[in-house]
């Protein structure tokens, strides 16, 4: 049967490792739907969704992988409600020069290839799919001191 569809992330979406509500940070947002849970697990950045997904001691109980599409952010850094995608068919831009949620480096989800490549071109970093996405840099404690040479995500470049 197919997966089930995104859900739509209300006021009380909580992440699941920070406990802080999505809408206090920029940048695209994960949900991990569960065989046994009703409700989605939520998660503030992308590299969190990928713990997930790795870490033996959470559920493998998946159902579906969904995470925002940055291709159709707006200058906030958010993109809109309903961009959500299918995390195992995007594509992920890491290492480049932007934070995301939680003001850390993060892996940007893109439904189109081209909008991906086009966002490393003015930004840095490299391209990978799902399967491709280096374990170290999911499991990799974030940077969380400042930096001159990063910027928000919505930030004009």
């Amino acid at each position: 049967s197919p997966p089930p569809s995104p859900v739509a992330m209300t006021d009380e979406a909580v992440g699941h490792y920070c406990g802080m509500n999505l809408y206090e940070h920029i940048g695209p947002k994960g949900q991990i739907l569960l065989r046994d849970r009703d409700v989605p697990v939520w998660f503030s950045t992308i590299r969190e969704v990928f713990a997930y997904t790795i870490l033996p001691e959470e559920p493998k109980s998946v159902l579906a992988i969904y995470v925002q599409d940055m291709g159709r952010a707006g200058p906030d850094g958010n993109p809109p409600t309903d961009a959500w995608i299918d995390a195992r068919t995007a594509h992920y831009l890491i290492e480049s020069g932007t934070v995301g949620g939680m003001g850390a480096p993060d892996a940007l989800p893109f439904a189109r290839l081209e909008d991906a490549r086009a966002f490393a071109e003015r930004h840095g970093g490299r391209v990978v799919g799902f399967k491709d996405m280096p374990e170290d840099y999911v499991l990799r404690a974030p940077e969380l001191a400042p930096r001159a040479d990063l910027e928000p995500v919505g930030a004009p470049s």
